[in-house]
């Protein structure tokens, strides 16, 4: 056979054919498998967990004797923080060891996701209405740790970050991630966002002397981020819309401060 100078034809396409679907998103779990794929034993066991780990949290901080230096709030935001790594590193291993799966996929961490600017600039608007209907209920001003975050430099800056980036980070990952679709999977959307709000609600309640209203307007809050977690299929997009939220409150908080 002859070969020929020509380039070969381009293949034809069928008008007629139809188009292929759009990527579905977020993709669509494998035929036959239950989601969330972990039950409630394993939430018994990251709560069981949980106590422990915030124990050994304080005597790690206590053990450190420079951090006496800033503060007792310094200090419980340095425990807080250990104690985020201890839960999420068990939490890590019971995903990777028990089902062999990946840790941020299985909680939901899509990026990029859709709606990106919504999240961003609906924080700031769910703060502003958070506010407003706080003040309609008349809210009473209680005495909260937050107002011990400005005794120094080093205990602002780690009050920041964990404001802006570490808690929300951990929270959505916890309440949207793990918690709110084994409720979701057991009393269908509404009635699992809803739960989830709530318990994300009383979590925050001793921080605001169990004050009814601000139980009320952080239960709100959170049930806007499971909507967003729910709608968009992301984690990241809650956590954005989190931590746009405190961010917001936070500069109001320091505004406060400097009148």
């Amino acid at each position: 056979m002859i070969p020929s100078d020509q380039p070969p034809a381009e293949p034809q396409l069928d008008a007629s054919a139809p188009a292929a679907p759009p990527p579905e998103f977020p993709p669509a779990p494998p035929p036959g498998e239950t989601v969330p794929f972990w039950n409630y034993q394993d939430l018994v066991m990251f709560l069981a967990f949980a106590l422990p780990s915030l124990v050994i949290a304080a005597f790690a901080v206590q053990a450190m004797p420079f951090t006496r230096n800033y503060g007792k709030a310094f200090q419980g935001l340095l425990a807080q923080l250990i104690w985020y790594i201890l839960v999420f590193g068990a939490l890590y291993l019971m995903l990777r060891a028990r089902y062999h799966r990946p840790f941020w996929r299985s909680l939901g961490w899509q990026f990029p996701f859709h709606g990106m600017a919504i999240t961003l600039f609906g924080g700031p608007l769910l703060a502003f209405g958070i506010g407003y209907v706080g003040y309609i209920l008349r809210t009473p001003e209680v005495a909260t740790p937050f107002h011990q975050m400005v005794a120094n430099r080093p205990t602002l800056v780690l009050f920041a970050v964990f404001v802006i980036a570490i808690g929300p980070l951990c929270e959505e990952l916890a309440f949207r991630g793990f918690l709110m679709p084994l409720l979701i999977r057991s009393f269908g959307v509404a009635a699992g966002i809803l739960a989830t709000g709530a318990l994300f609600g009383a979590l925050h309640a001793p921080e605001y002397a169990w004050s009814w209203r601000h139980v009320f307007l952080i239960t709100a809050a959170g049930c806007a981020f499971g909507y967003v977690r729910y709608r968009s299929g992301s984690t990241a997009a809650s956590t954005f819309m989190h931590s746009a939220y405190n961010l917001t409150q936070f500069a109001a908080f320091l505004g406060q401060g400097q009148q």
